[in-house]
């Protein structure tokens, strides 16, 4: 177990520094600086060299990059030149908004996929099972910057139920929250709850088709405690691992989203960093995120032996 753990945190290790080059070296690629947003359009060159200088960007990519990376070792992940803000304060400030979302639009779709993938799981071939298949497909094919009008045209518009956009604070009130919350963690789980059903009903069929089952309904047993007891948790394990990375994902993902509904979270502050070539700040935002995609997926990994007892068995070989 112990070896493999270490593996499992070498690899991830070195995925971290692998994306935080390639990030730096893609900035490094586009046309401009971080010194010529400060100093505007109509700095002369001499001038935007000057302060490139004094913050150390003129330096070699090699250098620049084992100088910060030698500070986030040590949990300094550098200072923005252009808000005067560190890295570190920055993401502890926007994290508890992406992370709400990712985690309520996760929920969201898990607990309308497992009652989308039960239902047409027990009745397979039916009018029911085929509706849903058919609103899986409409789910999957709508992303989110579709997805999030359409939401904020009925439901925030029309009906005025939730917010159009803005964000309240748990501190402000939990239900003023969640009201601020639920429109853009729908348009996440759109897609998510398709991906889950689909995936859910398929392990489903297939474990009900056991003869461990048969054996289960010979005794007598109610289908819907065949179904819950014996058959949902053999059937979970793939969508456990699913939803165990797309969690990782929907962290780092939500930048649309944020952007449409004026959400202050990661994905924004990651894309105007971006657009004034703040180069400490993105490099900061995206090792961290790296590290958290990572650390989920070995936790999903680890996981596995306490859903699946054959996995058990295997590593205990």
């Amino acid at each position: 177990m112990f070896l493999t753990v270490s593996k499992k945190v070498g690899r991830s290790l070195l995925v971290v520094l692998l994306v935080t080059i390639a990030v730096v070296g893609l900035l490094g690629l586009a046309p401009g600086s971080v010194a010529q947003v400060i100093l505007g359009e109509n700095a002369t060159p001499q001038a935007v060299a000057e302060l490139n200088a004094k913050l150390g960007l003129d330096a070699p990519f090699w250098s620049q990059y084992f100088g910060w990376l030698s500070d986030a070792v040590r949990g300094d992940l550098g200072t923005s030149p252009l808000t005067g803000q560190s890295v570190s304060e920055a993401i502890a400030e926007r994290l508890p908004v992406t992370l709400q979302l990712a985690v309520m639009g996760l929920l969201i779709a898990l607990v309308v996929a497992l009652v989308m993938g039960v239902i047409s799981a027990s009745r397979p071939g039916s009018a029911v099972d085929r509706g849903l298949n058919a609103l899986s497909a409409v789910f999957l094919s709508v992303p989110a910057f579709i997805a999030g009008p359409v939401l904020i045209y009925f439901l925030a518009i029309k009906l005025q139920i939730f917010p159009v956009m803005g964000w309240s604070r748990i501190g402000e009130g939990l239900g003023d929250n969640l009201r601020s919350a639920m429109l853009p963690a729908l348009a996440i789980a759109l897609t998510e709850i398709a991906a889950f059903h689909r995936l859910l009903r398929t392990d489903l069929m297939g474990t009900l088709r056991e003869d461990f089952i048969a054996a289960a309904r010979a005794k007598g047993m109610p289908s819907w405690y065949v179904m819950f007891r014996h058959a949902l948790r053999p059937s979970s394990f793939s969508l456990i691992t699913v939803a165990g990375i797309n969690l990782g994902r929907l962290i780092g993902g939500t930048v649309i989203v944020e952007t449409l509904f004026g959400l202050p979270g990661l994905g924004q502050l990651v894309a105007s960093s971006i657009t004034s070539r703040d180069v400490i700040m993105v490099q900061g935002i995206v090792a961290f995120i790296a590290v958290v995609y990572v650390g989920i997926n070995t936790l999903v990994d680890l996981s596995y032996q306490v859903v699946d007892p054959r996995v058990r068995k295997v590593v205990g070989a």
